[in-house]
């Protein structure tokens, strides 16, 4: 495929902090066996594809985007920092800024057989938290393809990285009206343009509706034919809460899946690219949460699968940044829904021994949509061969449960490379150094974090980079040590397996950030969430890091210090559920919510059986209010919350 890359795009690519050259990102673009690329080279292959994509100026579909290249990297690198965030939406020009709530992407699904997987884990969590599966039920609406927004009714903000976003509420100062004549303030939505406006008026002059979607939302120069389309509310704002949708019993949403799609599909005048459903009881879904990427309570459907039967050529190893090896089976070329697939990855080695998949072997694929196959089955098994070294530096290799693990985390370039990789990219304050650039300077030996931040304009020069983009990379490297960053996130940085963000966020409640490698593995087992195969995990990669780890913390971040649980009398708001709604006095509500996790609470957004208080600030509706005293839940003003905490005595009274 020959993908040339015009000025726009490369202003996109630029936009969202990606160091790559015209003729390098060509050549990756331009190449479809997928195979040929490592899980890094997949990933700013995505990053690419978003960034155009979010900018009106897509150099391919949204649908083979996620179907196939999204699909890849699952199954060749299923643990991929890029599938575990969400993937930023860059505007051009403008300042990132908190969002009011996380907004996060939706899991996805491809088949009914994963759309009853998904329900089984609905089912299985009604049970834990005794909700009666009669009242177990699906909600069902369109998943809009446009320019996903959160509304708080002040300002409008897009999604961003799902933490923070860009402020675009000039979008409703030009005119953009809220459909069906609704609120502001309605929360997470999609800024969307009418199919038929934008194939009667519009499709003579834009490629696609995505390009009229980053023209509503930019600064400056809007076109006269988007402000036309605005005046005749064809351009909208669509909150999820005012879908048409489609609320039933789970059994009837699986018995009658083809015609509830069918209703749901061609229920909107605006382009989709599947429907969602989720679940509707809010305890289910305050108890089934979320992972950092999507609520677990909600999947997104989108195409079909089809099946083929190929023969295995050879099944060879490729080593990740925690140093598993993944089992990669080359195929006989074969034909799926049009493409020709010649590769697919074996989950684990474990699976390769039991199943029997390597040379020779018939195996079955299942391929949903463009997605890249997976091997559902073997129908003829052979006797595997089990790598005894590392293909990346030829360490012997051993076992770990299922997985193969190269030990040699220093010497290992695959796993050295990739862990400097994801030290830039956790960090999050510091632009540049992504795959390329990393791979460029490890060529010339600097093969450690201080090595990195020893650098200096002239070195990276002398590696091939540019005057003005050493300076920009130096720069960077310097803004990294002075913006404040979060100590679990510092922490992350490092990629500790079993030690990601959210368990680094666990670990530095109790302590601080130069205590945790004097801890032993028992008394990690004490903190809440920490078993015995996880702490000792954790414990064996503290050690590993420990020598690196002093070395970049001597260079002087400016970490933030998380307020830890022992020393914020925790015992005050201990096990406690709390929501805060309205606008506060005294404070951000944000800020608020944090103080309360300090004190031992669990913050929810939503009202729910198992909420102990409802904290309501200022504008806060009537209805909301006897909603949460019905379901039992006790209201506190904001005075009665603060007086509350600040004397530390057990609430009482009645609402």
């Amino acid at each position: 495929m020959e993908v040339a890359l015009n000025k726009a795009q490369m202003t996109a690519i630029k936009a969202a902090g990606i160091i790559i050259d015209k003729k390098e990102a060509q050549k990756l673009l331009g190449n479809e066996e997928l195979w040929a690329f490592s899980s890094e080279d997949l990933a700013l292959i995505l990053r690419l594809l978003n960034a155009t994509y979010r900018a009106g100026v897509p150099i391919m579909s949204d649908a083979k985007y996620d179907l196939v290249y999204v699909r890849e990297l699952e199954s060749q690198d299923p643990g991929n920092e890029f599938l575990e965030s969400v993937e930023p939406e860059p505007i051009l020009d403008s300042k990132t800024v908190k969002l009011p709530v996380r907004m996060l992407s939706t899991e996805k699904a491809y088949s009914y057989e994963e759309i009853e997987k998904w329900v089984s884990r609905l089912v299985k969590a009604a049970g834990e938290v005794g909700l009666a599966l009669s009242e177990l039920n699906v909600r069902v609406t369109p998943k809009l393809d446009g320019y996903a927004a959160y509304d708080d009714g002040e300002r409008l903000y897009t999604r961003g990285d799902g933490v923070k976003g860009q402020d675009i509420s000039r979008v409703f100062e030009r005119g953009v009206k809220v459909v069906k004549n609704g609120n502001r303030g309605s929360g997470a939505g999609e800024i969307v343009i009418k199919k038929s406006y934008f194939d009667e008026h519009l499709s003579d002059f834009y490629e696609n509706s995505r390009n009229i979607q980053a023209s509503i939302i930019a600064e400056k120069n809007v076109d006269e034919k988007i402000t036309e389309a605005i005046a005749n509310e064809a351009c909208v704002f669509y909150p999820f809460t005012l879908l048409d949708d489609w609320v039933g019993h789970y059994d009837v949403f699986l018995n009658d899946f083809k015609k509830v799609i069918d209703r749901v599909w061609n229920s909107v005048d605006y382009e989709i690219d599947g429907i969602i459903a989720e679940a509707t009881d809010d305890v289910l879904k305050d108890y089934m949460g979320s992972t950092r990427k999507h609520h677990r309570w909600q999947i997104a459907y989108k195409v079909n699968a089809e099946i083929a039967t190929v023969r295995v050529l050879e099944v060879i190893p490729q080593t990740s940044r925690t140093g598993r090896l993944t089992p990669v089976a080359i195929l006989n070329p074969t034909k799926l829904s049009g493409a020709t697939i010649s590769r697919a990855t074996v989950h684990h080695y474990g699976m390769v021994k039991s199943t029997g998949v390597g040379k020779g072997a018939l195996v079955e694929l299942v391929r949903s949509g463009l997605v890249i196959p997976k091997i559902e089955r073997v129908i003829e098994r052979v006797e595997p061969e089990i790598p005894a070294e590392c293909p990346s530096c030829k360490s012997h290799v051993v076992w770990d449960g299922d997985n193969l693990f190269c030990p040699n985390t220093t010497e290992c370039s695959a796993q050295a490379e990739n862990t400097l990789i994801h030290f830039f990219k956790t960090l999050g304050n510091v632009d540049g150094f992504g795959p390329k650039v990393i791979s460029k300077i490890y060529g010339f030996g600097i093969k450690s974090l201080h090595d990195i931040y020893g650098l200096d304009v002239s070195r990276l020069v002398e590696y091939g980079f540019g005057e003005k983009t050493a300076e920009n990379l130096v720069d960077q490297l310097r803004a990294s040590r002075s913006i404040e960053i979060d100590d679990w996130r510092f922490l992350a940085a490092f990629g500790i397996p079993r030690l990601g963000e959210g368990n680094c966020e666990k670990l530095l409640q109790y302590h601080d950030l130069t205590e945790i490698f004097d801890l032993t593995v028992s008394a990690m087992t004490e903190l809440d969430g920490f078993a015995l195969i996880s702490a000792t995990s954790i414990f064996e990669g503290l050690k590993s890091i420990r020598n690196q780890f002093w070395q970049i913390y001597g260079l002087g971040f400016n970490i933030k210090v998380t307020t830890r649980s022992k020393d914020a009398g925790s015992a005050v708001l201990d096990g406690d559920v709390l929501v805060f709604t309205g606008s506060m006095e005294m404070g951000k509500r944000t800020d608020m919510e944090a103080q309360a996790k300090t004190l031992g609470a669990k913050v929810a957004k939503s009202v729910s059986g198992n909420t102990t208080y409802l904290i309501a600030g200022e504008n806060v509706g009537e209805n909301k209010i006897y909603d949460a005293k019905k379901k039992g839940v006790k209201v506190l003003s904001e005075l009665e919350y603060l007086t509350y905490i600040a004397s530390k005595k057990p609430l009482f009274g009645d609402n």
